[in-house]
């Protein structure tokens, strides 16, 4: 599994512009929409949770495609179901290495794309944690699809159309517990069923992803 892990960030700091790629999205479609609405302090505020979570829902999908599909060309793929360690330890740590080169960068820049939404500390504090729970989810239920589609034609329209409506729950939590924190509810809840989508998606998706990988081969 480290030796997986160790390979894709490999990989990926050798193409630094496609991790950039990413970034650049989000950080591009976060800022675009105060310029189009205005300066309307209260009306920012209210959409910032919804708009954040949507642009790094769109920049996690631009590498999620790839996940999967260069180790099908070069070969690598089909060693690593001979490997003697499980495929799902294997297809885990794939995941894990996306999610440090995509998910994890939109987390630790989101809190400043806040300041452009007037959001307080606290809530851009609370944006922050929930992209850490929730952009691993995007990881995990994207490396589904993207087994899935390893080696079909067009896999980037038909990843979309299959993990778009498996993550809208994320979403929707996501965005839920910034608006909570915003009107002074408790966050708690909308963490632990993150927390609780997450746990589940631990377990359930390598296993997932190693079958489709395995039908996918075939």
């Amino acid at each position: 599994m480290r030796c997986v892990l160790q390979r894709d960030l490999r990989v990926a700091l050798r193409r630094r512009a496609d991790s950039a790629a990413v970034l650049v999205f989000f950080v591009i479609v976060v800022s675009l929409f105060p310029l189009g609405v205005g300066p309307e302090r209260e009306l920012l505020r209210s959409m910032a949770p919804g708009v954040v979570w949507v642009a790094a829902l769109l920049a996690s999908m631009l590498s999620l495609g790839r996940l999967f599909a260069d180790d099908h060309h070069d070969g690598t793929l089909e060693q690593l179901l001979l490997s003697c360690t499980p495929l799902p330890l294997l297809v885990l740590s794939k995941m894990l290495a996306h999610w440090l080169c995509s998910g994890l960068p939109l987390t630790l820049i989101s809190p400043l794309l806040a300041l452009q939404f007037d959001l307080p500390f606290s809530s851009a504090m609370v944006l922050a944690t929930s992209l850490l729970l929730g952009t691993p989810l995007l990881s995990l239920v994207g490396g589904i699809g993207a087994a899935l589609t390893v080696g079909v034609r067009g896999a980037g329209v038909l990843l979309s159309l299959l993990v778009l409506p498996l993550v809208v729950p994320v979403l929707i939590f996501g965005a839920g517990a910034v608006d909570a924190s915003h009107t002074g509810l408790g966050v708690s809840g909308h963490f632990s069923l993150l927390g609780a989508m997450l746990a589940l998606a631990l377990f359930l998706s390598p296993l997932a992803t190693a079958a489709a990988l395995r039908i996918s081969l075939e």
